[in-house]
Order: C-alpha cells, then sequence, then structure tokens
C-alpha cells in the first residue's frame, strides 16, 4: 500500500493523454464524464491483486473495530 504512487502518476500521465487529445470541454461535467467512462473501461484491464491487502484489511479492522463487520466476512 506505501507504494502506490507510481500506479496514481500512471492514471495521472492517462488521465493528462486522454484530455489533451481532446480540444475543449464546453464545462466541467462533461470533462468528469470522460474521465469517469475512461476510468470505467481502464478498471476492465487492471487485474493485478493488492499486494499485502489481507494484511492490511486485518489491521484495519482491529483499528477500526466494528466498523467493518457490515461488509467484510472476517
Amino acid at each position: 500500500m506505501i507504494y502506490t504512487t507510481n500506479s496514481i502518476e500512471a492514471v495521472h500521465r492517462q488521465f493528462r493523454k486522454l484530455t489533451k487529445t481532446k480540444g475543449g470541454f464546453p464545462n466541467e461535467d462533461s470533462l468528469l464524464k470522460l474521465l469517469y467512462l475512461w476510468s470505467q473501461n481502464a478498471s476492465k484491464k487492471w487485474t493485478m491483486p493488492i499486494q499485502g491487502w489481507n494484511i492490511a484489511l486485518s489491521q484495519l479492522a482491529i483499528f477500526f473495530e466494528g466498523r467493518l463487520d457490515g461488509v467484510l466476512d472476517l
């Protein structure tokens, strides 16, 4: 979880690449819709699991006791 900076920068690079090729946007909502649709299509390609997620999730469940009970089966 610590080394997510590269992943975030890769997404930002793709956002810049996507918006650079477009001319202008009539309003902010049209830009947000474009970025949202791109992220929905891109998320289908992201299949690599997060390393160490089980340990992090267990520690979050301990730290935030009771908050994750309704959504997780620990």
